[in-house]
C-alpha cells in the first residue's frame, strides 16, 4: 500500500475538489501531476478508481501552503485536473475553490481563527492575484451551517464572502486586452476581458440561439460547439493567449436579456462543455463586462449587485467600474458563496500511473 496523503474533500461554490498542503505533495512539479492523476483517478470518464467525479467541476485540486507573502496569509495554487485525459493544469485560477481556502486553511491551523468572522488573504498562485475570503468563525471554529442558498448546490450553508483584489489582467495582458471595448471575430461582435478569467462574451443571438437552453441542449449542437470554438481560436490570439486549441481558457458566454428578473443571462463554455451555472471568477468577468459602456453585455443601469442567470439559477456579482477616461479603472469586485467540509482523511494513491 502506497504512503497514504492528508486530504479535505470539500464543496467549494458550485464545485467539489481536493485540499492539500503543499508539505503533503511532491515538491517537483511533473511528479506531483503523476500523483494527483493517480489519486484523482484520471485518465478514465468516470474516474472510477480514484475520487474525482467524472465531471471537470468535481476534478479539482487545491494546494494550499503559508505565504511568505507579507501581503497574504496563505497561497493557493489551483489545479484542473482533465477527467478522460492525463493532463493536470495550472494554467487558470478558480474561483469556485477559492472559497474553500479559508476554511482549510483555518481546518490546517494556517491561519488562527477569530470569533465571530476570519478574515484569510490569499495569494492565487496561479496569477499573482489577491483575494479576502472571510468565514464565519464563531467560537474559534469554522461554521459550515447558516441560510445562504447558492443557486446549483442543494440546501444552505454558511455565509463566505469573497473579496477579490487587483484581478485585471490575471492571465491575459490587462482588463481588456485588445484595448477594445469591442471587437469583430469573424463578423461576430464579441467583448474580450479578463478580471479574474479570459473570457468572450458573445449575444446568443448573433449564434443563433436563443442563450435561454439547457447545457445539454446546447452541448448537443455540434454547428453551435464548432462555431463556438472557431471564434476561441480567433479570440485566444487576440488576447494574448497563443494557441489555445489545447488550453481551457478563454472561457466563451453566450449572453442574452435576463428571463427570471435579474440583470443578464448567461451560457459558459468551459471551453468544450457547457457549466451547469458559472464559474466565480468568470461571473466576476462578465460582471465587469456588463458595468463597461460598449461591451456586448452592457447593463445602462446596472445596479451594485449584478444578478447573472445561469442555468441552475443566478449569482451576485458586486462590482465596482469607473468608465471615465481614457481608461477604465475596477473597484471592488466581490462575490457571496458557501464552502462545505465533506470528508477530512487520507487517500492512497494507485501503485502505477496510466499513460
Amino acid at each position: 500500500m502506497s504512503r497514504p496523503i492528508p486530504v479535505l474533500l470539500m464543496r467549494g461554490g458550485t464545485s467539489k475538489g481536493a485540499y492539500f498542503r503543499a508539505e503533503d505533495l511532491p515538491a517537483d512539479p511533473a511528479a506531483r501531476d503523476r500523483l494527483l492523476l493517480a489519486v484523482m483517478g484520471s485518465p478514465d470518464p468516470r474516474q472510477i478508481d480514484g475520487i474525482g467525479g467524472g465531471h471537470p467541476l468535481t476534478s479539482k485540486v487545491a494546494v494550499i501552503s503559508r505565504s511568505t507573502d507579507p501581503e497574504a496569509d496563505v497561497d493557493y495554487l489551483f489545479l484542473q485536473v482533465q477527467v478522460d485525459k492525463p493532463i493536470v493544469s495550472a494554467e487558470q485560477p478558480c474561483g469556485n475553490i477559492l472559497a474553500g481556502v479559508g476554511p482549510f486553511a483555518i481546518e490546517r491551523g494556517l491561519v488562527d481563527p477569530r470569533d465571530p468572522r476570519t478574515p484569510v488573504r490569499v495569494r492565487m498562485v496561479n496569477t499573482g492575484a489577491l483575494a479576502v475570503v472571510t468565514v464565519s468563525t464563531p467560537d474559534g471554529r469554522v461554521e459550515y451551517a447558516g441560510d445562504t442558498a447558492l443557486s446549483g448546490v442543494p440546501g444552505t450553508a454558511a455565509r463566505i464572502e469573497v473579496e477579490f483584489r487587483d484581478t485585471a489582467g490575471s492571465v491575459a495582458p490587462g482588463l481588456l486586452p485588445t484595448g477594445r471595448v469591442r471587437d469583430d471575430l469573424d463578423g461576430v461582435p464579441a467583448t474580450l476581458i479578463d478580471n479574474g478569467m479570459p473570457v468572450v462574451l458573445l449575444n446568443a443571438g448573433d449564434l443563433g440561439v436563443t442563450g435561454y437552453e439547457t447545457p445539454a441542449r446546447l452541448e448537443a449542437n455540434g454547428e453551435l460547439r464548432r462555431r463556438v470554438e472557431e471564434l476561441r481560436l480567433i479570440a485566444g490570439k487576440l488576447m494574448g493567449l497563443g494557441d489555445v486549441g489545447a488550453t481551457t481558457v478563454p472561457k466563451m458566454c453566450l449572453v442574452a436579456p435576463p428571463a427570471h428578473g435579474g440583470s443578464l443571462s448567461t451560457r459558459m463554455f468551459i471551453p468544450h462543455r457547457v457549466h451547469a451555472s458559472i464559474g466565480v471568477l468568470a461571473a466576476v468577468s462578465v460582471g465587469t463586462a456588463a458595468a463597461v459602456p460598449g461591451s456586448v453585455a452592457f447593463l445602462a443601469e446596472a445596479p451594485e449587485t449584478i444578478r447573472l442567470e445561469h442555468p441552475s439559477g443566478f449569482y451576485d456579482v458586486v462590482i465596482d467600474v469607473d468608465p471615465a477616461g481614457d481608461e477604465i479603472t475596477v473597484g471592488r469586485s466581490a462575490i457571496v458563496s458557501t464552502a462545505r467540509l465533506l470528508l477530512d482523511g487520507q487517500v492512497h494513491r494507485r501503485s502505477e500511473e496510466l499513460s
